[in-house]
């Protein structure tokens, strides 16, 4: 039934990951990099599968919107783990959901302006160039659609990454998907507007779902994408989800990643990136509101010049549990790279950060920091903080560094000593303190949006997306 659903390609390393996964299992708390998450209990409940692939009728076109007001969009969105197909999804979707349309951060097109735009998605559901909208040879859409018909050298990149890693949650991803969404940028193309997919959890029993993503930057090539996590029933979910991206020479990619879910949601993402020479990451997790969060990240930094900067911002409060565990690996000569996370746990909330920065022999004049930062609003919340150099060449230059405290009370009695309530002057403290990783996103249209969606979360207001129609 897996393999019925699903394309050549991805069946191909299905078995190989079948058998990896049963004799790694689930991670265990006696693993290094998993010691501060059970993923054990996470897995233990009994979740449902949609192996059958059968349609979510859910129109996300009209019954959804994430807007950045400001951000020109392209927009597509992925149902559950299947990307949203609007000629499979029009008997239950609703026949105005035949064409997909940018997002523009403005008021709804006409019908006529939708019409000369064209959209990401084609009538037949497949993949298309979208028009006028993405460059030409710019391919994003099915994995299981898209990748029979490419090039054997695109197709070769899947389950590269992932496959060489010995985590049992990737064995196990890749051994249950079915689809997932390809972004392929040929060389020497730039991709103006943003890609933003919205990942939208929806289902009437408890769900398992298991996104796949390959990126594929050949030479040359750039492009910004942010994916949104969001869910739309008041049903447990687990969401595994694995990333792959190949950042070729000279290219660049902006990686966006925003969690705004439920207290009843698990996301277990594992992000594998690789970088050749001279080539720029900017990579970005931010989680607004969640259940239990577990983000891991290996990037490798392969060829002379490359550079990252990988940047963490996570507000959590109740029983909430955010845990970022980061590996950074650099090869080759001239390397880059920045880490900045930054906490703020409230009530009885629990946070853990793992980073660990690799220099290998012969890797000379590399250059690496990384910080975090965290901030304890309550005495009953908790952190967790393990910064880690590994260094095995002579002619570099690294730090790390980590604090954990509290709001600093002699700020609080100053600003209240001047007529600011102490509920807001907790609150411009929090603000202050986070907004630094706020700035660092390169898009200035999210930037502005996120300072908005920041002091809402820290208000308690922060429930639902403006606009969103699923969400009670």
């Amino acid at each position: 039934m897996l393999n019925a659903h699903s394309c050549d390609v991805m069946n191909d390393v299905r078995r190989q990951a079948y058998e990896r996964f049963k004799t790694l299992g689930f991670p265990t708390r006696k693993e290094e990099r998993y010691k501060y998450t059970d993923m054990q209990a996470l897995f233990a409940p009994n979740y449902g599968l949609n192996l059958k692939r059968l349609p979510i009728p859910v129109n996300p076109y009209d019954a959804f919107r994430c807007d950045v007001p400001n951000l020109s969009t392209l927009l597509y969105f992925v149902v559950n783990d299947d990307p949203y197909s609007p000629a499979r999804n029009a008997d239950t979707a609703g026949r105005n959901a035949l064409k997909a349309r940018p997002n523009t951060g403005e008021a709804a097109r006409s019908a006529d302006e939708e019409r000369q735009l064209g959209g990401p998605i084609g009538k037949d559901g497949g993949a298309v160039n979208a028009g006028r909208l993405l460059p030409e040879g710019v391919v994003i859409g099915s994995l299981r659609e898209l990748l029979p018909r490419l090039p054997a050298d695109v197709a070769r990149y899947y389950n590269q990454l992932a496959g060489a890693d010995n985590d049992g949650v990737t064995s196990l991803n890749t051994m249950l998907t079915q689809d997932g969404l390809l972004v392929y940028v040929p060389r020497n193309t730039v991709v103006e507007r943003c890609v933003q997919v919205i990942n939208i959890l929806r289902a009437d029993v408890d769900l398992m779902v298991n996104r796949r993503v390959l990126i594929v930057m050949e030479p040359g090539a750039e492009a910004k994408l942010l994916f949104c996590d969001h869910t739309a029933d008041d049903h447990r979910f687990l969401a595994t989800q694995v990333i792959e991206a190949f950042v070729g020479q000279g290219a660049r990619l902006d990686l966006y990643c925003m969690e705004e879910t439920h207290a009843k949601n698990v996301r277990v993402s594992n992000v594998y990136i690789r970088q050749e020479a001279d080539s720029s990451v900017c990579h970005n997790v931010l989680t607004l509101h969640n259940g239990i969060t577990r983000n891991k990240l290996d990037l490798q930094l392969m060829g002379q010049g490359a550079e990252c900067s990988c940047n963490g911002c996570v507000i959590a409060d109740k029983q909430q549990h955010v845990d970022n565990n980061t590996l950074i690996t650099h090869h080759a000569t001239h390397c880059t790279s920045q880490e900045l996370y930054k906490y703020v746990l409230d009530e009885q909330a629990t946070g853990a950060f793992a980073g660990r920065v690799l220099v290998e022999q012969g890797a000379q004049k590399t250059e690496s920091k990384m910080t975090n930062q965290n901030l304890c609003a309550t005495r009953e919340a908790r952190m967790y903080t393990q910064p880690m150099l590994e260094i095995y060449a002579d002619d570099v230059k690294c730090a790390h560094g980590s604090t954990v405290g509290q709001l600093n009370a002699a700020a609080l009695f100053y600003m209240q000593q001047r007529g600011i309530t102490l509920r807001e002057a907790r609150l411009l403290l929090q603000n202050a303190f986070i907004n630094e990783v706020v700035d660092k996103l390169q898009l200035e249209p999210l930037r502005d949006r996120l300072h908005y969606l920041v002091e809402k979360r820290f208000k308690g207001e922060l429930n639902k997306c403006e606009g969103c129609k699923l969400c009670k």
